[in-house]
């Protein structure tokens, strides 16, 4: 990062940022093009370690590319303010941004699909005792991105 004066590395801090956070935008290679696609997304903290969830359609590009490669980058941001001034470089944006990569998967075991969908719907609500029907949880992919390594900003 060449701001580091911007850097957030409070893992608390990095966590009520990413909580502000309503889409998250994932990049995957498409032969030799980038394909990034915005989401919305749940995660859960285990051992430190940060896991995404994603829900999708059953067919599509985005699980075209995923079945072929293991590894996704992600951006996600919030808190957007424009700073005006009186001349042009007066003029600033305040953000908040979360940036990462990790391996990427579908998930194929039911319980597991449910519990993606339950980290996503508690990620929009404060209801966490979702409950799913066989006919929603087979109607859709989930998604899961194992966070190996993320950084965040705040100017």
């Amino acid at each position: 990062m060449r701001r580091k004066d911007r850097e957030i590395v409070d893992f608390n801090k990095m966590i009520e940022i990413l909580d502000k956070c309503d889409c998250c935008h994932i990049g995957l290679i498409d032969n030799n093009d980038t394909y990034i696609v915005p989401l919305n997304f749940g995660y859960e903290v285990h051992d430190g370690m940060l896991t995404l969830y994603f829900h999708s359609a059953l067919v599509g590009k985005k699980i075209d590319l995923i079945e072929k490669q293991k590894s996704a980058s992600f951006e996600m941001d919030t808190k957007h303010e424009l700073i005006t001034g009186e001349i042009a470089c007066d003029y600033s944006y305040l953000y908040q941004s979360i940036m990462g990569k990790g391996s990427i998967q579908i998930i194929n075991n039911y319980d597991e699909k449910i519990y993606g969908l339950k980290r996503i719907m508690s990620h929009y609500s404060d209801k966490h005792d979702w409950k799913f029907d066989d006919k929603q949880v087979n109607a859709v992919s989930v998604i899961k991105l194992e966070v190996k390594e993320w950084s965040c900003k705040e100017h």
